[in-house]
């Protein structure tokens, strides 16, 4: 350990950390460039040539290019998981378009024994056939 400073280990660090952060941004770079439906076939082949032939001024150029698309179809991904998450939900819950979910049939009988409606016995069948 005499050989190599604590100054050289930081910089070491350092110029590693950077290397790996790049590597990162070079793997959203490439996704981005795949994910993007403005881009046609060329266009992708360009980005990817350049990004692989001149990987850091690549880079950095498709950053600077286009970065602000690169949030924008990240928001947009984001947004579109999400909606399709929340569908599945509404569809595995019941409650989605088809009709109401088993919550609300349950409340609904239950203002309606409530009411005097309906009478306990028929509460009760009508709750087990909701619920089976």
């Amino acid at each position: 350990m005499d050989d190599y400073p604590l100054l050289n280990v930081f910089w070491t660090m350092l110029w590693f950390f950077i290397w790996i952060m790049w590597l990162f941004l070079l793997f959203k770079v490439i996704t981005d460039i795949f994910r993007d439906h403005e881009l046609h076939g060329w266009a992708k082949a360009g980005w990817l040539i350049l990004c692989i032939l001149l990987p850091y001024i690549g880079v950095l150029i498709y950053v600077i290019a286009r970065g602000k698309g690169m949030s924008q179809r990240d928001v947009k991904q984001a947004k579109e998981s999400e909606a399709a998450f929340q569908s599945y939900i509404r569809k595995t819950a019941g409650t989605g378009g088809e009709g109401k979910g088993h919550a609300d049939e349950l409340a609904r009988l239950a203002e309606l024994k409530d009411k005097g409606a309906i009478t306990d016995e028929e509460f009760e069948k009508a709750k087990a056939k909701v619920l089976s």
